[in-house]
């Protein structure tokens, strides 16, 4: 008893320290409001079958459908319940079905819908209304697709505006019952009316089309349209004209075409005009000869005969007439025999030693014989003596007499006979006042001692035909002390070769030039000899390297380099080829090279692609006029004159004849090749003092001379360029360039241009024979006082790349000229001669050709050499050479103009192993 009090008592004091207890005890959560997991859809009532509606809710106690704003019966409801095992809450699911009769009960502009209606302890949820419609599609096509013929190459348009229907039709079409993807066909377009265009028709797409309407309830067929591509046919060349049909006199001849060119096809028109064209022609007759009457009997002669003679003139022989037959004299005796008399006596006078009238006879002769004698040993005296003279002076009258065939002297005096020095031993004469225009071939002037005096013909074409009108200088060499250099050459110890040496070499040495009428900044030119050198035309990517040895010892010749401007020769493109180079003249056309010479030329075709878009030909012009294929890149032959080292940006011709040359190209299927352009914007230099303004853009080549000239041509306009020019790639894809001016600000500024943009035709470009392309956009501002222009420029290729230009100028304000060439301050030389003109030594060239020349059974020669340096696309054109190495240096020089450093060419001897040569090169060179 006592225990139980004291265990009451401590559980007292233990609830006396616990936590007071709250007032009251939180209740279970609130139900939420019902959430629909899946409502109604749209449904489509096909012919006469229900459809149904479902619609599911959690938490729900109850789910009912609301059609048109009236509950649906209970009993028409399908419920099923369920509950989620995640939340527990109970998922309510419930299915009415709703028929055709019912939904045409609907009366009025409203279509048949139901919602469906949730509830929950905490309220009422509606779902989105759920639209039944009753299905159809007409039968007959608003519009249906109409046959026609088309001419090839013409964009066609075929309409078709299907049946009404509910839901709207699908529109699908068919080429003689084949669905047309656009997607694999991208000659097809479908526009968003369902009209079906074709971009430019071929002959393939003569075909049946027909539209196709379809939907959930039935589908239907246009009527059948015939789509016939015709081809109007084209004559082909007139044919040589016939010979004449007749022998003798008036006949005709004719000659023929064919409509071939091409044939019509499908329902062309045939070709107008006559296919025989016949003109009259007129055949001279032969004529016979015939004899005149005979002359009169001449006076007797001496011999007792006198004749008569008659011509063959009545009429004469002409258009191959038989010549007369018989003798053209006659003679007989005149004394009828009383002459024989008189020749015995003279025979008895004959006897007789001398007679008085004899002797006369004989003395007289004698006295002529003399003289004839004296006057030939003065004759033979006088021109050994001018023989003489000419192998001892040299002078101008031995120079100008060499080539008498082809220089005229003018007003020429000779000089003084008491002058020693008949010319300045250290200036040659200038003999352009005194040497006509050089027409025929040029003959070297060197002769030995014991030379032949004959003249040796170098060549037999024209030494200058690519240049008519220019002038030759010859010069003896004898007289010359040294050679001075172009004044035009930048004055640097290592671009200018001293020689004075030239002066030291035999007198019967002579010296060529001739005097280039060429056009400042598109042309050089340099005397170059035995050591050689290298012509440059500045800020063009054109140059010309002549390797040691290529000119003979003892010969000198001014060569030139001239880019032709585009008014002056015209490459030709046949076809698709389009022109990718300057076309650049390089002479004397006529010289003699002992080794191959390297022309460098800048093109602009894209070739980083990964397969080979291109076919490439060097073309060059004969003397005619005419352009020839000289090689095709990748077809090379033996027969091949030339070698073509093809880089991103340039390429290298190794040639043995000088003359013009220009490169070409045609796209190479299946892929369209690309060109690169440049794109320049040019406007009026300012200030603007008139209303009017304007913006050219030019479309030129990604090479620097186009851009050269381009800039040259503006600065004769007044135009100066606004910016850099941009790079736009140009496919070989028939689409045209259009250029389209925007966002002008037309408070202030209106355009002139009535189109909404301009375009240069595809093949003006791409051909790219014709003259800098351009556009001009005219501008006209509201008043003098608006300086400030804000407008974009757009230019692209349709359905190809573009480019924007983002204009901000004042017209008002004078900008300092904007040029892309590098600036004059650095003196770029435009010929160097000599040993300064190469990187490699002469000395280490030569030990690197040794150690390569000769083959090696481990291919440790000049075809490893090939294969390091990116040269071994043709190696049979190297090995045709007497020294395969020499003419791969020399096209390494060429490769690196701007940084020919030996670093590359080392690690390509490194690779080889061939230490020896580096040691040379460590030791002689500056590696």
């Amino acid at each position: 008893m006592v225990t139980l009090v004291v265990l009451m008592k401590t559980n007292i004091t233990d609830y006396s320290d616990a936590e007071v207890l709250p007032d009251s005890f939180p209740s279970a959560p609130a139900e939420p409001l019902p959430e629909f997991l899946l409502e109604p859809e749209d449904a489509f009532i096909v012919k006469n079958r229900p459809v149904q509606l479902r619609c599911r809710a959690s938490p729900a106690t109850q789910i009912y459908f609301k059609c048109n704003g009236e509950w649906v019966n209970q009993n028409d409801h399908v419920t099923r319940e369920s509950l989620d095992q995640l939340t527990g809450l109970v998922v309510r699911e419930v299915d009415i079905s709703v028929s055709r009769t019912q939904v045409e009960e609907l009366f009025g502009l409203e279509d048949y819908w139901c919602q469906c209606v949730a509830w929950s302890a905490a309220g009422t949820t509606k779902s989105n209304r759920a639209y039944v419609r009753i299905a159809y599609l007409r039968k007959n096509f608003e519009q249906e697709p109409l046959g026609r013929e088309v001419r090839l190459e013409q964009e066609v348009l075929l309409q078709c505006r299907p049946p009404e229907g509910m839901p709207a039709a699908e529109v699908d079409w068919l080429k003689n019952e084949d669905v047309i993807d656009p997607s694999q066909d991208s000659n097809f377009l479908i526009t968003i009316d369902h009209d079906l265009i074709i971009k430019q028709a071929r002959l393939l797409d003569t075909a049946n089309y027909t539209c196709v309407a379809r939907n959930v309830v039935a589908k239907r067929r246009s009527s059948t349209a015939t789509l016939i591509v015709y081809v109007s046919g084209g004559w082909s060349s007139w044919t040589e004209w016939s010979e004449c049909n007749a022998r003798c006199g008036r006949g005709w001849q004719r000659r023929t075409r064919s409509c071939t060119n091409p044939a019509p096809l499908n329902g062309g028109a045939f070709c107008e005009g006559p296919p025989v064209q016949r003109v009259t022609c007129t055949t001279l007759c032969p004529v016979d000869g015939g004899w005149t009457e005979w002359a009169k009997w001449s006076a007797c002669g001496t011999e007792c005969t006198h004749w008569r003679s008659r011509e063959c003139q009545d009429p004469p022989p002409i258009n191959g007439g038989k010549h007369c037959s018989g003798s053209m004299m006659e003679s007989k005796n005149c004394t009828e025999g009383l002459c024989a008399r008189n020749k015995k006596i003279s025979i008895e006078h004959a006897s007789h030693p001398l007679t008085p009238g004899m002797g006369v006879a004989v003395y007289t002769g004698l006295v002529v014989a003399l003289l004839l004698s004296v006057i030939m040993v003065l004759c033979v005296g006088v021109l050994a003596y001018r023989r003489r003279c000419r192998h001892l002076h040299g002078d101008i009258t031995d120079s100008s007499s060499a080539l008498t065939a082809a220089f005229h002297p003018g007003n020429y005096k000779p000089p003084r006979q008491d002058n020693p020095h008949p010319l300045h031993p250290s200036a040659p004469p200038d003999l352009t006042a005194t040497a006509g225009a050089f027409r025929g071939p040029l003959f070297s002037l060197q002769q030995g001692v014991n030379d032949s005096p004959h003249k040796i013909p170098m060549t037999t074409s024209p030494l200058l035909d690519p240049l008519p009108g220019l002038k030759i200088k010859v010069y003896n060499a004898s007289t010359l002390s040294s050679l001075e250099l172009p004044a035009d050459m930048c004055s640097s110890d290592g671009e200018i070769l001293s020689l004075k040496s030239v002066g030291t070499v035999g007198r019967e040495r002579e010296y060529h030039s001739h005097t280039l009428s060429r056009e400042p900044g598109l042309s050089t030119s340099a005397t170059l000899g035995h050591l050689g050198g290298r012509l440059t035309i500045p800020n063009t990517g054109v140059s010309l390297l002549v390797p040691p040895g290529t000119i003979p010892q003892g010969k000198f010749y001014e060569m030139y380099l001239i880019i032709n401007k585009w008014d002056k020769t015209t490459l030709p493109s046949e076809g698709s080829q389009t022109v990718l180079s300057p076309v650049v003249s390089c002479g004397p056309s006529g010289m003699l090279l002992n080794r191959p010479v390297v022309l460098t030329l800048p093109h602009c075709a894209q070739l980083d692609t990964p397969t080979p878009d291109w076919t490439l030909t060097l073309k060059t012009q004969t003397h005619q006029g005419a352009w020839e294929e000289v090689l095709t890149v990748g077809e090379e032959t033996l027969s091949s004159p030339c070698y073509l080292q093809l880089e991103e940006e340039c390429c290298h011709v190794l040639m043995e004849q000088l003359g013009t040359y220009g490169l070409v190209g045609q796209s190479c299927p299946p892929q369209p090749a690309c060109k690169r352009l440049q794109l320049a914007l040019f406007a009026p230099r300012a200030p603007c003092l008139s209303l009017d303004y304007s913006l050219r853009i030019y479309c030129i080549h990604d090479t620097p001379h186009a851009l050269k000239e381009v800039l040259d041509l503006e600065r004769s306009l007044g135009g100066v360029l606004l910016e850099d020019p941009k790079p736009l790639l140009f496919k070989d894809s028939y689409h045209n360039l259009r250029l389209s001016i925007h966002d002008i600000p037309h408070t202030h500024w209106r355009s002139k241009l009535l189109a909404k943009y301009q375009e240069i035709p595809f093949y003006h470009i791409w051909s790219g024979s014709q003259r800098p392309l351009h556009c001009t956009f005219s501008l006209e501002r509201g008043s003098l006082a608006v300086s400030q222009l804000a407008c974009k420029i757009c230019v692209r290729q349709v359905e190809g790349e573009g480019q924007i230009f983002q204009l901000h100028t004042d017209i008002q304000e004078t900008l300092p000229p904007h040029s892309p060439l590098p600036s004059g301050g650095t003196c770029l030389p435009s010929s160097q001669v000599g040993p300064y003109a190469f990187r490699l030594p002469d000395s280490i060239r030569q030990k690197i050709c040794a150690s390569l020349d000769a083959p090696s059974a481990r291919g440790c020669d000049w075809r490893l050499l090939a294969r390091s340096l990116g040269f071994d696309r043709y190696l049979n054109y190297f090995a045709t050479k007497p020294s395969p190495t020499g003419v791969l240096l020399d096209l390494w020089e060429a490769c690196h103009q701007g940084d020919a450093d030996l670093v590359s060419l080392a690690t390509a001897l490194e690779e080889m192993g061939k230490s020896e040569v580096l040691v040379v090169m460590t030791t002689d060179g500056d590696c």
